[in-house]
């Protein structure tokens, strides 16, 4: 189970695998983490930058060790990681590669209330995002083949991962598709009648009368 943390924006692991290679001032952590792609893994907000640096600081995860300044720019105060910090950045990966937590999906709530379309305009819908999708993997390929040598497989492993991910997506939603078309998804003609004669399939009007089961509440 995931264990509630002092810092728990993601930005703050972000923050502290930079500050982990060297100390550095918070112009310093950004670019890195920018030359990373961390913003894209992390969905980091640079916006709370300011605030998440003063917060792992004041759980001493963080310390100041001095100041610079660079000609008539403002002074930059320097952080380097603690023993805490780094107790605590390798107690967080530990938990993120071996706790599943169920995330929040813009895919999965459109899913979630897909019976609002008639199955045909589904059809088109999954023949675009197949398409996006199939782009976005060509696209990913090439730039996972053109570092192939240069920069070592541990950095890229997040990229595998997220192309593996998309490569699942598509299949899933190609099926999905498929059997709209050809009419092996069950139910698919009531639910094409229910769009195109107004009127909702009894089964349907029981669920949404009593609550359709999950899972975790159906009964065998």
């Amino acid at each position: 189970m995931a264990r509630k943390r002092k810092v728990a924006n993601l930005m703050g692991l972000a923050v502290l695998s930079a500050v982990v290679v060297q100390p550095m001032h918070r112009y310093e952590i950004a670019a890195r983490l920018r030359m990373w792609g961390k913003d894209t893994d992390m969905n980091v907000k640079w916006g709370s930058l300011y605030t998440v640096v003063d917060n792992l600081t004041k759980h001493g995860f963080l310390e100041i060790i001095g100041s610079e300044r660079d000609g008539a720019r403002p002074e930059r105060t320097i952080y380097r990681i603690t023993e805490a910090g780094r107790a605590e950045l390798i107690d967080w990966t530990r938990e993120l590669i071996s706790e599943p937590e169920p995330e929040q999906s813009r895919f999965v709530a459109g899913l979630s209330v897909l019976s609002v379309l008639p199955p045909d305009e589904v059809i088109d819908l999954l023949d675009q995002r197949i398409s996006k999708l199939d782009k976005t993997i060509a696209e990913s390929r090439a730039q996972l083949a053109a570092l192939e040598g240069t920069v070592p497989r541990l950095f890229l492993v997040e990229e595998d991962y997220e192309l593996t991910m998309l490569g699942a997506e598509a299949d899933w939603a190609r099926a999905l598709r498929d059997s709209l078309a050809d009419g092996s998804f069950p139910d698919v003609e009531g639910w094409r009648s229910w769009h195109r004669d107004g009127v909702m399939p009894p089964e349907i009007i029981e669920l949404a009368e009593g609550g359709a089961p999950t899972p975790h509440t159906a009964q065998d």
